[in-house]
């Protein structure tokens, strides 16, 4: 009972909800391997952090011996997840999602264990379901149970529109399940309602009902939204090592503990020994360092993650920055913000005349580079270094 307690707080480390928790033990109690499904729909060529919540969780349970299904939307993806969004989303044609699925098969594996995992593509059973087979499993659900999602609810009652296709993707994901008969599948809390029907799908078709694992969103680098690359605010893992360690140096220190929850292979007890640290006195940016090595090593090497971080600190002139390094929210709007008006709404200078002067005189800093181009446009979704002259310094949020 002790390894099953152990799993379980493997299992549950950062995770949002577990349903339902007794019937994953008995199934962690009966000692076989479990099929443990995670569906990604590609919509977009490259996976980034965000993606990654999962699939380390993934990872966890190939550490517990249990099997992986990574399975790719190529179905799904061709009608477009409505989870989460207030209007109607755009299909993507069958050469999108081809060439992004195989950029996600590619990446994949840089967490996740060959051996133990089976890369699915659920055309392969949709497709022969035909028109017959997707009205029969329409009959199995109805229209009121669809307008409980919280998405779905709020556009009917707000008078915007609501495409039938919409309706049948958390059937077709809900089929999934059936068809690769999981265990558990894993998703985003946004993704709740999807998954529990999947469990009621799979009650229909005399399967025992998946557990449910939801994980949260993680936030993006301006710590609000969720990480996204619409919003920018998003580090690919295929990024170049310089760009990932940058970039995770960027976030604030308080949203680097979550990053690491969820992010990091370091133990828990690891990571709480180091949150002591911190409280103790220690740079939390000694510790963010630590985290950017980890990430830049897994995706790249050890090698690329130990030239990031000189690149990082000769660019910052090692031991310039303060350790109090303040940090201030800038609202950038959708089209961003030129630099002379975001240093003056930063508080490193006192107008946007002053922001030119400095500028011109190549005392400012963003990022450790040097600011030429006075009409430079910031965009939202990220947090950025800025330094005007020896002794002006600020963490901005762009948002």
């Amino acid at each position: 009972m002790s390894d099953v307690k152990a799993a379980l707080a493997l299992i549950k480390r950062g995770a949002e909800e577990l349903l339902v928790e007794e019937e994953l033990v008995e199934r962690l109690q009966s000692g076989r391997s479990l099929r443990v499904k995670a569906g990604f729909d590609p919509t977009a060529p490259d996976l980034h952090l965000g993606h990654t919540v999962l699939i380390n969780k993934l990872r966890h349970f190939q550490e517990l011996g249990h099997s992986v299904l990574f399975l790719i939307g190529d179905f799904t993806g061709m009608i477009g997840d409505p989870s989460g969004k207030n209007s109607t989303r755009p299909p993507l044609t069958r050469e999108q999602i081809a060439g992004n699925a195989r950029t996600y098969q590619e990446q994949v594996f840089k967490i996740l264990d060959p051996e133990r995992t089976e890369i699915c593509f659920n055309s392969t059973w949709m497709e022969p379901l035909g028109a017959a087979g997707m009205i029969r499993l329409a009959s199995h659900h109805t229209v009121a149970r669809m307008l409980e999602r919280d998405d779905f609810a709020k556009r009917y009652s707000g008078g915007q529109s609501i495409a039938i296709h919409e309706f049948l993707y958390p059937l077709c994901q809900g089929y999934d399940s059936v068809a690769m008969q999981a265990d558990v599948e894993l998703g985003g809390t946004d993704q709740k309602f999807n998954l529990l029907v999947g469990r009621e799908l799979q009650r229909h078709y005399g399967q025992p009902a998946q557990c449910v694992l939801t994980m949260p969103l993680l936030e993006g680098l301006d710590g609000v939204n969720k990480m996204s690359k619409s919003l920018g605010n998003y580090i690919g893992i295929a990024e170049p090592a310089r760009e990932i360690f940058g970039k995770t140096m960027s976030v604030s220190d308080d949203l680097m503990w979550r990053y690491f929850e969820l992010l990091s292979f370091r133990s828990s007890d690891d990571i709480a020994g180091l949150r002591q640290e911190v409280e103790a006195g220690r740079n939390p940016r000694d510790v963010k360092v630590m985290l950017a090595m980890e990430l830049v090593a897994r995706f790249h090497d050890l090698r690329a993650a130990e030239e990031a971080r000189a690149e990082f600190e000769a660019r910052f002139q090692r031991g310039m920055l303060p350790d109090d390094l303040p940090e201030v929210a800038v609202q950038v709007g959708q089209h961003g913000l030129p630099i002379v008006q975001v240093l003056k709404q930063a508080g490193l200078t006192g107008s946007t005349s002053e922001s030119i002067r400095m500028i011109d005189q190549g005392a400012v800093r963003l990022d450790g580079d040097r600011v030429e181009d006075k009409g430079l446009v910031l965009k939202g979704g990220r947090t950025v270094v800025m330094q005007v002259g020896k002794r002006r310094f600020a963490s901005v949020v762009l948002s």
